[in-house]
């Protein structure tokens, strides 16, 4: 059991790194990747848990980039997670992530409905390695009464589209790939059956990119087919796993729930620079 795309407290994760681990050990898994959000924080503690239960440790990430008004997510595998470059990169990320969660609770105390923004992104404060994201204020919303669930926090202010949305400042799709190249990893697309563009992947497979995350837990069988005939057609490898989070209404219900066949994950690590 092969799982690729994980997210712990580092960033819109409930669980712990070794508490992670823990979890997809019960659950079976073998290789496990920790992916978080604009930041590789989680993953010496993952990597450190997973040599006890004897599973093999991907360091990962999930780079969001952005091309006009979409948000596009670039995994990242087997990348060095002490590269200096990498490293002032995600800060500068995680810096705007901060600027855009203030100006959503800005946008939310213009609709009446007031927030402690220091007290949200305290965490990121506190260790500034934390990526902080718009589920951190579902939470408080909820926290707070003003919706009974995290799924209608987003419904109804944090989607875009919402009163609170605030447009995200991030790097190009292209530059987010180079950057995990310079890091000695390969980057993989992420979901992009929810991205549902499928008419850029040429382009950015033309542009670096070295894989698709085909098996995701969100996809049919119908789209994991599709997205393995492309990768095939475009010379891409394949990568998949669950996006868990330990949240009910974010990602699988466990970890292992979408897994990458040991075949895929082989040739997906075979895309791994040779100087890396």
């Amino acid at each position: 059991m092969i799982d690729l795309h994980t997210h712990t407290t580092a960033s819109d994760g409930k669980r712990a790194p070794a508490d992670l681990v823990a979890c997809a050990a019960d659950a079976g898994v073998t290789v496990l990747s920790v992916t978080d959000h604009d930041t590789v924080a989680g993953c010496a503690a993952a990597a450190a848990a997973a040599a006890v239960r004897r599973i093999e440790f991907v360091p990962g990430i999930e780079i969001t980039a952005i091309d006009g008004e979409t948000d596009i997510h670039v995994l990242g595998y087997f990348v060095d997670v002490r590269s200096a470059a990498l490293l002032d990169f995600l800060a500068e990320q995680r810096r705007r992530r901060l600027d855009r969660l203030r100006q959503m609770v800005g946008r939310l105390a213009r609709h009446g409905i007031e927030l402690d923004a220091d007290a949200i992104v305290q965490p990121a404060l506190d260790d500034p390695s934390k990526s902080a994201g718009r589920p951190w204020i579902a939470r408080a919303l909820v926290a707070g009464g003003h919706v009974a669930t995290l799924d209608e926090a987003f419904d109804r202010w944090l989607e875009r589209g919402a009163p609170a949305f605030a447009p995200r400042e991030a790097a190009a799709p292209e530059e987010v790939v180079a950057r995990i190249h310079e890091a000695g990893g390969v980057a993989s697309l992420a979901h992009p059956g929810l991205l549902g563009r499928d008419e850029w992947i040429p382009a950015m497979a033309a542009s670096g990119l070295d894989a698709i995350e085909a098996y995701y837990i969100e996809h049919d069988e119908a789209q994991t087919a599709r997205y393995l005939q492309l990768a095939l057609r475009l010379g891409l490898a394949v990568s998949g796993g669950s996006d868990y989070h330990a949240d009910d209404a974010h990602g699988a219900i466990r970890p292992g729930s979408a897994s990458l066949p040991r075949e895929a994950y082989e040739a997906l690590k075979a895309r791994v620079p040779k100087s890396a």
